[in-house]
């Protein structure tokens, strides 16, 4: 059985965090907050946007701001050449 979460980020993707914040039109002096994480691809974000699409066609609610944090999961490791020895008894 394949991941499809680990063939995302082979693919680029990284885990986006995104923090919308928004009015509806019951209460608009109340600013209310929707959290969602999801695979997307930086700087480009094409899952948020078909997301926001939706949110503007489907929701009433007007949108305020979005925030977005992205992080790259899989990435070339870091090393750095050592000059010495340890040695195990």
């Amino acid at each position: 059985m394949e991941d499809s979460d680990f063939r995302l980020q082979l693919a680029g993707y990284g885990l986006a965090t995104w923090q919308i914040h928004y009015y509806m039109p019951d209460h608009p002096s109340l600013l209310q907050e929707f959290v969602l994480q999801r695979y997307d691809v930086a700087p480009r974000f094409p899952e948020l946007k078909r997301f926001l699409d939706f949110w503007r066609r489907d929701i009433e609610a007007v949108i305020h701001s979005v925030r977005v944090a992205h992080n790259h999961l899989i990435r070339p490791s870091e090393w750095r050449a050592v000059d010495g020895e340890i040695r195990l008894h």
